[in-house]
């Protein structure tokens, strides 16, 4: 008997336990793919007070349902409730879902989308239509019911499901939004800085406003960023853009926020005091000359001086001269760069080096200049006068092409200071950037127009002779050395074809120099001819570089690093692992060097394989705008950069752009 009572008191208590979840949550309608039901944020009822209700959808693993604007494909679920005054759904922020070609936005795992409903009675009908997709897309519809009992209402056994759809909702922040006719959406906030900004996206209400799979380059700086999206043919540029605005820190954290961003131009960035970017400017081309790219050009600075010291008159026109060709150089390069930002291409420092073109031209330059210092031809005096012939004036212009070469063959590195100059002037109004470039060249020329206006230089120097042709005949293997390696960046770039072609205008432009030479001190009459013959022969080599083309095939993998993409960085970041970041590019020498000495080394290898670091590498030979969007996040505008994310999502840190071995296993030791 009293076994009977036990068994007995045992369903009771089981069937009261279960009338509320009964009532609260209705029946399921299951299917492989998804189990949905109706449930209720409260336990009862007041007839016209406002309750939610919401569809509760759990999908299977590798299945998704859609948001309102469901992207490139797909349908929004629906739910209608009879009898009742009822909201729209209250959507969470969704995913977004690659399928393929298209991007959509989607859900996963178990959602709930809440209505607010007014009834009279506590019994709740109704209909829900969904689509969910995997492989395939199957469309899903069920009929639902729940029964409340009137009384006052507290939290139901399924009022946490609601709470966490709270916190997935977009929340109002005081962000202002900006969206201009190109399709450039402006954020701005005290919060957002480059120290806390990492990634962000952003996902339009209405489809059909934005290309939904294109990238959306970002670029931060101090109280706000900027997304460039993409317009679709939706886009109106007089209208309100509103959506989700999804931002992650450096921790991984993510902030969703509703933004409605008003029609018009960006406003100007808040930019560091002029005074800090020029000094910064001046530094950076002064510490530039201790680049490696710099190195060939050494053979003709230091012969130019050789040879005007010995002269004794130090230099000066030389130095005018040079520091002249320097300085319109980088003024070119800096309209350049803005043109081809207004344009909408994301180039950065040394961006003519991703040209295939330019890197072969550079090459044969540099080929011929070797050729002249090794005596093949003659143009002018020495090699202060190397590209004309206008030596009774002390070689004005050679000395001007020597700055102008210069830079050309020092714009594949940075040097630190360089980067903050630079990406500060390029976000400058177009004066100030042509100013910080001039400035920045005039830092390069110091060390050189300090030396050549030192009355005692001539001194110093022993007196003329043999030496002096010595001297200029092995520097020419310096300028041999420059042009091996950018046949190895066109190779980069362009692939065994260009490599071909480079080599086949190699053989013309020594053909050229060489028949040029040998008939230098003949007749007038032979002269002519072997100029002649010359220019076709470079005339030859021009036709066969209008014919080299971009065909990228990748730097060379290294077996312990994987490739660069946000994506990739941000799920590391989310599980919280450390990554190393290697911004690197082919025709950067300092980058090359680093990995060589300070990251390629077996010590770091197996650092970063005891303390479990993924190596990311991002290669910007082509300039790649995602890479040029983490460039810009971190305060840069070219390459090299290394930033290392310590595991658990600590604050990252910038190492400098000059690495070493030691300096990249302290940091590991001290993380």
């Amino acid at each position: 008997m009293r076994r009977l009572v036990v068994a007995l008191l045992v369903v009771a208590l089981g069937a009261l336990a279960g009338r509320p979840a009964d009532a609260l949550e209705s029946a399921a309608v299951s299917s492989k793919r998804v189990v949905a039901t109706l449930v209720s944020e409260t336990d009862a009822m007041r007839p016209g007070v406002p309750f939610r209700v919401g569809l509760r959808l759990r999908m299977a693993p590798g299945w998704h349902t859609y948001w309102k604007n469901p992207g490139d494909a797909g349908v929004a679920p629906e739910l209608t409730i009879a009898g009742v005054k009822q909201s729209a759904i209250d959507w969470p922020t969704p995913r977004r879902v690659s399928e393929g070609p298209v991007m959509t936005y989607a859900y996963t795992g178990d959602v709930v989308l809440p209505v607010t409903v007014t009834a009279t009675t506590g019994q709740i009908r109704a209909h829900a239509r969904w689509l969910v997709c995997k492989d395939i897309c199957v469309p899903e519809e069920g009929d639902f019911s729940l029964n409340l009992p009137l009384g006052t209402p507290h939290p139901s056994a399924q009022a946490g499901l609601f709470a966490a759809h709270d916190a997935a909702v977009p929340r109002t922040l005081p962000w202002k939004a900006r969206i201009s006719p190109d399709g450039t959406l402006f954020v701005q906030g005290p919060e957002l800085t480059t120290a806390t900004v990492t990634d962000a996206w952003f996902i339009p209400d209405d489809p059909g406003r934005i290309q939904d799979d294109a990238a959306q380059p970002l670029s931060v700086r101090s109280g706000g960023f900027t997304l460039a999206l993409r317009p679709a043919p939706g886009f109106d540029a007089t209208k309100p853009l509103s959506g989700v605005l999804s931002v992650r820190d450096r921790a991984g954290m993510q902030v969703d926020a509703a933004v409605n961003a008003e029609p018009g131009p960006p406003p100007p960035a808040a930019m560091p005091p002029l005074g800090q970017i020029l000094v910064f400017a001046f530094l950076g081309g002064l510490i530039l000359n201790l680049m490696p790219c710099v190195f060939p050009i050494l053979a003709i600075k230091a012969v130019a001086l050789a040879q005007h010291a010995v002269r004794g008159h130090g230099g000066r026109g030389h130095a005018v001269w040079y520091t002249a060709g320097v300085l319109v150089t980088f003024v070119a390069l800096a309209g350049a760069l803005l043109a081809a930002r207004a344009a909408g291409t994301a180039a950065g420092w040394g961006f003519q080096f991703s040209s295939p073109v330019f890197v072969a031209a550079m090459t044969w330059l540099l080929f011929a200049v070797g050729l002249n210092l090794s005596g093949v031809f003659q143009v002018g005096a020495g090699l202060a006068g190397a590209g004309n012939q206008l030596t009774e004036r002390q070689g004005a212009a050679g000395s001007f092409f020597t700055g102008l070469l210069a830079v050309l063959v020092a714009t594949p590195c940075t040097a630190p200071f360089m980067g903050v100059a630079v990406a500060a002037g390029l976000a400058a109004p177009p004066a100030v950037t042509l100013l910080v470039f001039a400035i920045m060249g005039l830092g390069l020329a110091a060390p050189y127009v300090a030396l050549a206006s030192l009355p005692g230089l001539g001194r110093l120097m022993p007196r003329p002779g043999r030496w002096m042709e010595v001297l200029k005949q092995g520097l020419a293997f310096p300028m041999y050395g420059a042009a091996a390696w950018l046949v190895w960046v066109v190779s980069q770039e362009a692939g065994p074809t260009g490599v071909l072609a480079t080599a086949a205008g190699l053989v013309l432009v020594g053909f050229a120099a060489w028949v040029f030479g040998t008939t230098q001190g003949s007749a007038a009459q032979r002269r002519r001819i072997g100029q002649s013959v010359a220019i076709v022969a470079v005339l030859a080599a021009l036709a066969v570089l209008s014919g080299i083309s971009t065909a990228p095939v990748g730097a060379a993998a290294e077996t312990s690093a994987e490739r660069f993409t946000p994506e990739r960085l941000a799920a590391l970041r989310a599980a919280g692992k450390p990554v190393f970041v290697n911004m690197t590019a082919a025709w950067c020498v300092t980058c090359l060097v680093n990995e060589r000495v300070a990251i390629g080394t077996d010590a770091v290898k197996q650092a970063f394989a005891a303390d479990d670091v993924t190596y990311l590498k991002g290669d910007w030979t082509q300039q790649d705008p995602a890479i040029t969007a983490f460039l810009r996040q971190n305060g840069r505008d070219g390459v090299p950069l290394y930033v290392f994310f310590p595991a658990g999502g600590g604050r990252p840190e910038v190492l400098p752009q000059i690495l070493t071995e030691g300096r990249v296993l302290g940091l590991l030791r001290t993380s």
